[in-house]
Protein backbone atom coordinates (compact mmCIF):
# COMPACT_ATOMS: atom_id res chain seq x y z
CA UNK A 1 0.00 0.00 0.00
CA UNK A 2 1.13 2.93 -1.03
CA UNK A 3 1.31 6.03 1.15
CA UNK A 4 0.15 9.37 0.45
CA UNK A 5 1.40 12.36 0.81
CA UNK A 6 0.19 14.20 3.88
CA UNK A 7 -1.94 17.46 3.06
CA UNK A 8 0.00 20.89 3.81
CA UNK A 9 -1.40 22.56 6.83
CA UNK A 10 -2.62 26.38 6.17
CA UNK A 11 -0.62 28.18 9.12
CA UNK A 12 -1.23 32.13 9.80
CA UNK A 13 2.89 33.99 10.67
CA UNK A 14 2.33 36.98 12.52
CA UNK A 15 5.03 39.61 12.73
CA UNK A 16 5.05 43.26 13.59
CA UNK A 17 5.43 45.95 11.39
CA UNK A 18 3.50 46.24 7.94
CA UNK A 19 6.02 44.70 5.47
CA UNK A 20 5.78 46.16 1.96
CA UNK A 21 5.14 43.48 -1.23
CA UNK A 22 9.29 43.57 -1.41
CA UNK A 23 9.07 40.70 1.17
CA UNK A 24 6.94 38.23 -1.05
CA UNK A 25 10.06 36.24 -2.74
CA UNK A 26 11.23 35.44 1.13
CA UNK A 27 7.60 34.22 1.92
CA UNK A 28 7.21 32.39 -1.76
CA UNK A 29 3.94 30.52 -2.29
CA UNK A 30 2.22 32.58 1.24
CA UNK A 31 0.14 35.42 0.83
CA UNK A 32 0.93 38.89 3.08
CA UNK A 33 -1.16 41.25 3.98
CA UNK A 34 -0.24 44.21 6.54
CA UNK A 35 -2.89 44.71 8.89
CA UNK A 36 -2.79 47.56 11.67
CA UNK A 37 1.00 47.48 12.70
CA UNK A 38 1.50 43.43 11.88
CA UNK A 39 1.45 41.18 8.87
CA UNK A 40 0.02 38.23 8.42
CA UNK A 41 1.84 35.81 6.44
CA UNK A 42 -0.47 32.86 5.58
CA UNK A 43 -0.24 29.72 3.47
CA UNK A 44 -0.02 26.18 3.08
CA UNK A 45 3.30 24.18 5.22
CA UNK A 46 3.47 20.98 3.98
CA UNK A 47 5.59 19.83 7.12
CA UNK A 48 7.67 20.29 9.98
CA UNK A 49 10.78 21.08 8.75
CA UNK A 50 9.08 23.57 5.95
CA UNK A 51 7.33 25.90 9.04
CA UNK A 52 11.27 25.58 10.84
CA UNK A 53 12.47 27.06 7.51
CA UNK A 54 9.88 29.82 7.39
CA UNK A 55 10.40 30.35 11.02
CA UNK A 56 13.85 31.05 10.16
CA UNK A 57 13.56 33.46 7.75
CA UNK A 58 11.83 35.09 10.15
CA UNK A 59 14.63 35.45 12.56
CA UNK A 60 17.01 36.15 9.31
CA UNK A 61 15.14 38.67 8.59
CA UNK A 62 15.47 40.28 11.94
CA UNK A 63 11.31 40.39 11.91
CA UNK A 64 9.45 40.20 15.56
CA UNK A 65 7.32 37.41 15.00
CA UNK A 66 4.48 37.67 17.45
CA UNK A 67 2.35 34.25 16.87
CA UNK A 68 1.76 31.02 14.78
CA UNK A 69 -1.57 29.13 14.02
CA UNK A 70 -2.73 26.59 11.76
CA UNK A 71 -6.24 27.88 10.50
CA UNK A 72 -9.02 25.83 10.20
CA UNK A 73 -9.36 24.38 6.33
CA UNK A 74 -7.56 27.73 4.92
CA UNK A 75 -9.41 30.14 6.95
CA UNK A 76 -7.15 32.81 8.11
CA UNK A 77 -7.69 33.68 12.00
CA UNK A 78 -8.48 37.14 13.19
CA UNK A 79 -4.46 38.62 14.18
CA UNK A 80 -4.20 38.48 18.19
CA UNK A 81 -5.47 40.62 20.12
CA UNK A 82 -8.63 41.40 18.75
Amino acid sequence: MRKRPPCPTVYQIVVRGELSQRFRPAFEGMTLVPDDGRTLITGPVVDQAHLHGLLDRVGDLGLELVSVNPTLEGTPSPPPGR
